[in-house]
């Protein structure tokens, strides 16, 4: 009796699961600066478009702003990577999911 000759597996397609990690953790990180500078954003939002408000005061919160994320960006940019890789290990991120 002849043996069905062995088939070949399916190619691998092109899988870009480190370019889809860096772009959640750079897009987490981005998310994560925005809530960590919400509150003198909204400050820099009301002064912005009160009738009386001048260059200077502009001026003034975004420097204020600029401040408040000097000495968190590191926080942001470790909360993003710990949330990739909760998101890996739970398997809840799309395009990042192992074959089954």
């Amino acid at each position: 009796m002849a043996t069905e000759p062995r088939r070949r597996p399916r190619p691998v397609g092109f899988q870009p699961r480190f370019t889809l990690m860096v772009i959640y953790v750079a897009a987490l990180t981005f998310v994560y600066c925005f809530a960590l500078a919400a509150p003198i954003l909204y400050r820099f939002y009301e002064i912005g478009s009160a009738p009386g408000a001048g260059p200077e005061e502009q001026a003034l919160l975004a420097e204020a702003m600029r401040e408040s994320l000097r000495g968190r960006l590191w926080i942001a940019l470790a909360a993003a990577a710990v949330t990739v890789a909760l998101g890996i290990w739970a398997r809840a991120l799309p395009g990042l999911r192992p074959p089954r």
